[in-house]
């Protein structure tokens, strides 16, 4: 199956105008803009054709250019980054199996994540997207919970059917638990990784969806799928001992910094 890998980056976020632009300093104290650090995720992977930058903004596609990316434009009417996906595989042609959206404020992601997210798709049929899914252990579901209790909006959290076909994304932290976790021991919460991979028929099919309440009230892209009844494949991955958060705030970037630090990640 063709890959192609795209990672939207747009200048402006309302909860963080800049952000693809903002920097990271790894371990060995080199400091790279967050789209270059995402984009150097999604080259990492195997078995993937192509790997592109999808944005509107100039300012992203000359720092992109300048460490070597492929840029698509897309236009600034752009709602997040799926719509962005969209258009640029149609801006390129189309000619790919499988589509993968590695958005631009995820450079911790480990390769094998979009690597199973491929491979879930190979297996089930029916699924139009998946997307990937880390259970929390005590110390995660902490720090999502104290994320909320100070008014932040930190990681999405994800339900699913026994069968790994989702039922519901959300900014708050479900499902509801009341129990007390050691810090290295599992709980029923799951972190919601904000990688998805696409069949283009859905990708292309999202473009003529319309935003539906729970989109709207959450802001979660995905549940555009779900509201139109396009099933989405959770596909639980292994961290393999690896830190992950995604840049959502400013105050994340020294949270990212420190893994980075304790991964040993330049």
């Amino acid at each position: 199956m063709s890959v192609l890998v795209v990672v939207p980056a747009r200048y402006a976020s309302s909860r963080y105008p800049g952000k693809p632009l903002a920097t990271l300093t790894g371990a060995t104290g080199e400091t790279k803009s967050l789209v270059q650090r995402s984009w150097e995720a999604a080259a990492s992977v195997s078995g993937v054709d192509r790997v592109v930058v999808a944005t509107d903004d100039d300012r992203i596609e000359t720092a992109a250019r300048a460490f070597g990316a492929e840029v698509v434009m897309t236009s600034p009417a752009c709602a997040n980054g799926t719509e962005r996906c969209a258009e640029a595989l149609a801006n390129l042609g189309g000619g790919y199996d499988l589509v993968v959206n590695l958005q631009g404020d995820a450079p911790l992601t480990p390769p094998w994540f979009v690597e199973d997210l491929v491979e879930g798709l190979r297996e089930d049929e029916a699924a139009q997207v998946a997307t990937p899914v880390l259970r929390c252990d005590g110390t995660a579901l902490a720090g999502f919970l104290e994320d909320r209790r100070h008014g932040r909006v930190g990681g999405t959290t994800a339900v699913f059917t026994p069968d790994r076909h989702a039922l519901y994304f959300s900014k708050e932290v479900i499902p509801y638990t009341g129990q007390t976790y050691a810090a290295d021991a599992e709980t029923p919460v799951f972190h919601h990784v904000g990688v998805y991979a696409y069949r283009p028929e859905a990708l292309a099919r999202y473009r003529s969806l319309r935003t539906g309440p729970l989109e709207g009230l959450e802001g979660l892209e995905q549940l555009r799928f779900l509201e139109s009844g396009i099933p989405i494949l959770c596909v639980e991955v292994d961290a393999r001992g690896r830190q992950f958060w995604e840049l959502n705030n400013p105050q994340d970037a020294p949270r990212l910094e420190r893994m980075m630090a304790e991964m040993g990640m330049p």
